[in-house]
């Protein structure tokens, strides 16, 4: 009896340990899965559910602007004449209520003209229809045909050609000073410069691109000629490829300082020291040196993608109208230019 007890006791063991050791790789498993997501989506940690959003930004928030009525507009004002921006925005038929009505609320007031370039039509809103199906793997051939439409109909009425989704906020009159270096009759384009697959550099499709006049009327003959093809579906990557081979110039964006402009992430993540872990792709990606930390971006930054509808009004607010009393700006990049002459 003692000796098949034993044995019961031994059988009993043995089956704790197996289910212990079952359940135990289960849940290292599952947070592992977890943890490569979160890594492979540095957003993550601040996704805006939709039902957040629902219950939050049922509506826009307008901006009392009177209060600045007295601030002096005078070189923003000659800019916006002298260099014309046409903004259109990347988004769908899903989005218009979650985050486009809000970048219409924000940022984009500040573009010469603006378009919504979308898979279907809305007159109400309005958005261009595309004829296109919505999804990740289209979003080259929407690129396409909304740079196609432009040229159809649009080219004349702008200098520059930004390219923009509908989380990105975007600081325009910054863009403005950078693009008054060039002219639009040079084939150039300019955004975050990322190096793999293409020479010279592809732009971050998140972060977004401007082109040039020039630019966009070689983008949209190298489909006609057959110099570009449809050969990915990844937007950005396909847009340097053609660029370069049309002989487009992917231009260098960083200020003065050598700062970056365009910011492929929020604020956050690019100011936060250790926050994009070293062995996440963009610092494999990006094409000149970058720092983490307050110097990683410039002081004229022109954009921030991953942005949420709450955080656009809060951009809108820090960059339009928060003042520190007592303070003009201490940070003239044309000045800093004469002194590295």
């Amino acid at each position: 009896m003692a000796g098949k007890r034993s044995v019961i006791c031994v059988v009993k063991f043995l089956c704790g340990v197996g289910l212990g050791y079952y359940i135990c790789y289960v849940l290292i498993n599952g947070i592992g899965t977890l943890l490569i997501q979160f890594l492979n989506d540095a957003h993550g940690a601040i996704s805006d559910s939709d039902n957040h959003q629902r219950r939050y930004l049922e509506g826009t928030i307008s901006f009392n602007t009177r209060q600045h009525k007295d601030e002096s507009r005078s070189l923003a004002d000659d800019l916006y004449k002298r260099v014309r921006i046409l903004c259109w925005v990347m988004t769908g038929p899903q989005n218009l209520e979650k985050k486009t009505k809000h970048v219409k609320a924000t940022w984009v007031k500040h573009c010469n003209s603006v378009l919504y370039m979308s898979s279907e039509e809305n007159k109400d809103f309005p958005t261009v229809g595309l004829d296109v199906i919505e999804g990740r793997d289209e979003l080259n051939w929407k690129t396409v045909k909304a740079f196609r439409y432009i040229s159809d109909h649009h080219l004349n009425e702008a200098d520059w050609f930004l390219k923009a989704d509908d989380d990105t906020y975007v600081i325009v009159e910054n863009l403005r000073w950078l693009l008054s270096k060039y002219s639009p009759d040079q084939p150039i384009f300019f955004g975050r410069k990322f190096k793999p697959f293409v020479k010279q550099g592809f732009m971050s499709g998140g972060a977004g691109y401007v082109l040039s006049r020039e630019a966009v009327k070689r983008f949209v003959d190298g489909f006609k000629t057959g110099k570009c093809t449809h050969f990915t579906s990844t937007e950005d990557l396909a847009m340097g490829r053609c660029l370069e081979s049309v002989n487009v110039e992917a231009g260098d964006s960083r200020d003065t300082n050598k700062r970056d402009t365009f910011h492929p992430f929020p604020p956050e993540h690019h100011l936060t020291t250790s926050y994009l872990p070293k062995t996440f792709w963009y610092w494999n990606y990006c094409f000149y040196p970058t720092e983490e930390g307050p110097g990683c971006c410039s002081d004229l930054a022109v954009s921030f993608h991953y942005i949420d509808s709450k955080t656009m009004y809060y951009l809108e607010y820090l960059t339009y109208h928060l003042r520190p009393y007592g303070y003009k700006y201490r940070y003239n990049p044309d000045s800093e230019a004469k002194k590295l002459e």
